[in-house]
């Protein structure tokens, strides 16, 4: 074409190829665990383009990881409950009910998560009352003898999980509370899939997802 834009086979758009070039390495740099910060100075993007990009793959991660999990569903060999609180709040005891508390499955060295419904029901009446230290410490004691966990050993591959998405979540400077999933899909996606098979995996969901 005279414009230079090429046509995609499948779903019949015409895109410019430095366009497509630079999306490519954008999602070479997702997959590198880079945040959206980091891939725009790597890239020559503004801030802007690269967070659009990887707000979208995030978007199309929790169906992936979904069907990975039902297909596989019936192998689950261990399950635990985690609360994960964004390092910003550790220091603060009133932040515990922000925390977000999650159920990880184990299914042959993968896993999947399920948030619970959020702690920060109980919250209004820790606050009202004053009562920091008792309402923490009863609260931590009720959610340790109310944990739900199925595990074999300690070292195990959910709590490999954890220890990734700690770190992982470090690249943020806190995520709200509404986006947390798609943060948390993403660090799934990175845990369960190689580097070397992330990019083609994700060139595919988003070309699929185009063509809808």
């Amino acid at each position: 074409m005279a414009d230079g834009r090429i046509k995609c086979a499948v779903c019949k758009r015409r895109y410019s190829p430095k366009k497509v070039e630079r999306e490519m390495e954008l999602i070479g740099l997702f997959c590198r665990e880079c945040n959206a910060l980091e891939a725009a100075k790597r890239a020559g993007v503004s801030y802007a383009t690269a967070k659009n990009l990887f707000d979208r793959i995030r978007r199309v991660l929790p169906a992936l990881l979904e069907a990975d999990y039902e297909r596989h569903r019936d192998h689950v060999a261990e399950y635990d409950e985690y609360l994960y609180l964004d390092h910003a709040k550790r220091k603060d005891k009133r932040h515990i009910f922000d925390a977000h508390d999650m159920l990880t499955f184990d299914y042959g060295g993968k896993v999947y998560s399920i948030l619970m419904p959020p702690l920060d029901r109980f919250k209004v009446a820790f606050l009202d009352d004053g009562l920091e230290e008792v309402y923490h410490r009863e609260f931590s004691r009720f959610l340790s003898i109310h944990r739900i966990a199925r595990l074999k050993s300690r070292d195990n591959t959910i709590v490999k999980f954890w220890r990734f998405l700690d770190e992982h979540m470090k690249r943020y400077r806190g995520v709200d509370r509404e986006n947390f999933f798609y943060y948390l899909k993403e660090a799934e996606f990175l845990f369960n899939y190689p580097i070397d098979e992330r990019e083609a995996v994700l060139r595919r969901l988003l070309s699929e997802r185009k063509a809808k």
